[in-house]
C-alpha cells in the first residue's frame, strides 16, 4: 500500500515512490532529486482540490437555506368556501332568484348596490341573463368597495360570477348565449382591487321528494314535493396578504350567510312578499 495512504504527513512522495518508508531497510533513505522536484507540483494539486471543494459549499448552503419549515407570511393563497342546502322549493324559483343580480342589494347583507351593466343574448328558454355586473360592498359610504364581475348563466343549473385573474369553468357549449370575454384592457371585470381572484359558483340539482310511507291504516299516495339541492362554492384571493390573514376567522361564515340570505329571498318570493 502506498505510504501516502498510511502516513498522511508523507503524502508528498505518492507520485514517485511505492515503497513503504516505514520499512527498516529504507528508514534512512533520503529524498531523491525527483522528490524535491515533484513536491511543488503535488502541493499545487492538493490546494486546487481544496479550492474546488470550498467553492461547492456556498451552493449547498443556499439550497439548505431555501428549505424552510415556516410558510412565507407575505404570500397570499387562494381560499375556498363551500355551503350546501336542500330546499323544498322548485329549482326554477331558486334559479330565478340567484340569477336576478340586479336585486342582490335588496337582500344580501352589506350589498349596497347591484347594477347589471351588460346582458346576454336570449338563451334557449328565450330569456336574457346578466353578463356583466358591478356590486358595491361595505358598511357605509366611507367603508365600501366596488367589484366588477363577469357573469355566466347556464339556465336552470349554474350561475357563475368571476373577476380579476379568474376565468370561467364553463365551456362555450354550456353558455352559447354569452359573448366572449373581452381583452383585459377593455374588460373592467379583470381589474384587480382588494381581490386578485374571485369566483362564485351556484349549482342547482332538482329532484322530486316523497315522504316515507305512513303507518298502517293511512293513505300512502301523495304528491311529490319539489326539492332542490343548492351548492355554493366561493374561491378568492386577496391582493394584500394581511387581509387574507384577518379574514381567516370570519370567512367560513360568509358562504353560510349568503346561502341563508338567498333561502329567505326564495321563501319571500314564493309567498308573494318580494
Amino acid at each position: 500500500m502506498l505510504n501516502c495512504l498510511r502516513y498522511p504527513k508523507q503524502r508528498d512522495h505518492f507520485l514517485f515512490s511505492a515503497i513503504p518508508t516505514s520499512s527498516p531497510k529504507y528508514a534512512n533513505t533520503q529524498p531523491t532529486m525527483a522528490s524535491k522536484t515533484m513536491r511543488p507540483f503535488a502541493n499545487t494539486l492538493l490546494q486546487s482540490q481544496q479550492r474546488t471543494a470550498y467553492r461547492a459549499l456556498p451552493s449547498l448552503t443556499r439550497q439548505q437555506q431555501q428549505r424552510s419549515f415556516f410558510p412565507n407570511p407575505f404570500a397570499s393563497e387562494k381560499q375556498t368556501l363551500t355551503a350546501s342546502r336542500t330546499l323544498q322549493y322548485p329549482a326554477k324559483v331558486i334559479y330565478d332568484t340567484i340569477s336576478d343580480v340586479s336585486s342582490y342589494s335588496a337582500f344580501i347583507p352589506y350589498c349596497q348596490s347591484s347594477i347589471v351593466t351588460k346582458s346576454s343574448k336570449p338563451a334557449e328558454d328565450g330569456k336574457s341573463y346578466p353578463e356583466e355586473a358591478k356590486l358595491s360592498i361595505g358598511f357605509n359610504s366611507d367603508v365600501s368597495e366596488e367589484f366588477w364581475s363577469r357573469v355566466y348563466c347556464q339556465p336552470g343549473r349554474v350561475v357563475e360570477a368571476v373577476s380579476g385573474r379568474t376565468d370561467t369553468a364553463l365551456s362555450a357549449e354550456q353558455v352559447p348565449h354569452h359573448s366572449e370575454r373581452p381583452a383585459a384592457e377593455q374588460d373592467p371585470t379583470r381589474n384587480e382591487s382588494v381581490l386578485t381572484h374571485l369566483s362564485t359558483t351556484w349549482t342547482l340539482r332538482p329532484f322530486p321528494y316523497k315522504p316515507p310511507p305512513p303507518s298502517a291504516g293511512q293513505k300512502t299516495d301523495g304528491p311529490g314535493i319539489e326539492t332542490t339541492d343548492v351548492n355554493l362554492v366561493i374561491e378568492y384571493q386577496f391582493a394584500n396578504p394581511v387581509y387574507g390573514a384577518l379574514s381567516a376567522a370570519a370567512a367560513p361564515k360568509v358562504a353560510e350567510k349568503m346561502i341563508e340570505a338567498f333561502e329567505n329571498r326564495v321563501k319571500a318570493v314564493s309567498e308573494g312578499r318580494a
